[in-house]
């Protein structure tokens, strides 16, 4: 349960970066609210950051059986845990943010995401 949770939170953030990427201005959700439409150059970027962020949606959802796995059990395991670490020190990043709404909206989603990655590696 806790991996369908994590990746439903986790679209969330990949519908975001859709909208950010297509202009929408939604940038004091992200980055200190430093822009509120992102430029160009960082659109481009942030398509990186799309493709890696659907990756750790299926990765949260192999770890939680629910799809076949890509990789084996031990390796999935250690992704998915690098990305709760990494969703874990995301909190602490929102939460300090400048952006209100960045720290209002994506911290908790932030801190949601991190707490159903870290069930779901740890239960595999």
């Amino acid at each position: 349960m806790s991996a369908i949770i994590g990746a439903g939170l986790f679209s969330i953030v990949i519908l975001i970066s859709i909208l950010l990427i297509c202009g929408l201005p939604l940038g004091e959700l992200t980055m200190g609210g430093q822009h509120k439409v992102f430029p160009k150059k960082l659109r481009i970027a942030l398509v990186g950051q799309l493709l890696l962020q659907v990756f750790f949606v299926i990765i949260i959802l192999q770890a939680g059986g629910i799809i076949s796995l890509w990789f084996s059990h031990k390796i999935t395991r250690i992704i998915c845990i690098i990305m709760a670490v990494y969703l874990s020190l995301n909190i602490i990043m929102n939460f300090i943010s400048k952006s209100k709404k960045e720290k209002y909206i994506m911290t908790p989603l932030s801190l949601f995401s991190a707490i159903c990655f870290w069930i779901t590696a740890l239960r595999m």
